[in-house]
């Protein structure tokens, strides 16, 4: 574990002393920042029970970032070690190669979460200010946060096994972003489907971030989102795994 917690501090500090790290963060700020005010006029405009909650995670600017995040965040873990050289050395460190590359996803997740970090000042400003409870019970915050974790974690994944497959940073970030899009755009299939009970439907919902996020933030928990994007990360990982150690033997 030492080796891995070594290892993850490097990932940690060599993205912070990126300016492209501080650019994503004043970006997601911005962003995130028109998504809370675009939901409170949604609130102060409309009708019906749909809580601050519901009404931050199920709107474009909120998929908008989410989906961008993750080709800048994981596109040089890989790719830019490759081209620099550093990626060698690293493979003759006295590491094992599942801890490089649990590390190297690690670290990226954690960026990812000290992106969403500030958004929880969002609803405690708004609680203050209005007395009002941004979410309709303490549910809809478990859900919302932990399915954002669980879409951090397999989109993270896939950005790491792009950057894996390519020397070029932006090869690897247009991989990911396609991939992850293709997802988006399976999940959309859904909206077109509107009977309930067929099997289409429900396949579709299986790979539907946005429903899964819609239900999530109602505090409505389904245990089949949650298996899918677990398994499918540790796949994503496998491969990524595997493709590292491709790459020390053809070195």
């Amino acid at each position: 574990m030492r080796r891995f917690f070594i290892l993850f501090g490097r990932e940690v500090s060599s993205a912070f002393h990126q300016p492209l790290a501080y650019v994503v963060m004043c970006f997601f700020l911005v962003v995130t920042g028109f998504n809370f005010h675009a939901g409170i006029s949604l609130l102060n405009h409309g009708t019906g029970t749909t809580t601050m909650v519901e009404a931050f995670f199920n709107t474009v600017y909120f998929w908008i970032p989410l989906v961008l995040v993750f080709p800048l965040i994981t596109m040089r873990v890989f790719a830019e070690e490759s081209k620099m050289g550093t990626l060698e050395t690293l493979m003759t460190a006295p590491v094992r190669d599942f801890q490089v590359v649990f590390a190297k996803f690690a670290g990226c997740l954690f960026f990812y979460v000290i992106l969403w970090a500030p958004s929880l000042l969002y609803f405690t400003a708004f609680e203050v200010v209005t007395g009002l409870d941004a979410a309709g019970a303490a549910g809809s915050y478990v859900g919302a946060y932990a399915m954002l974790l669980l879409m951090g974690c397999l989109f993270t994944a896939i950005g790491c096994l792009a950057s894996a497959l390519t020397d070029n940073q932006i090869v690897a970030a247009v991989v990911c972003f396609s991939a992850i899009l293709c997802l988006f755009f399976i999940g959309l299939l859904a909206f077109f489907i509107p009977a309930t009970g067929t099997a289409l439907r429900e396949v579709t919902y299986y790979f539907s971030p946005i429903e899964h996020m819609m239900d999530f933030s109602r505090g409505i928990f389904d245990t089949r989102p949650v298996v899918f994007y677990l398994s499918s990360t540790l796949v994503v990982l496998f491969a990524t795994f595997h493709i590292f150690q491709y790459r020390r033997w053809k070195a």
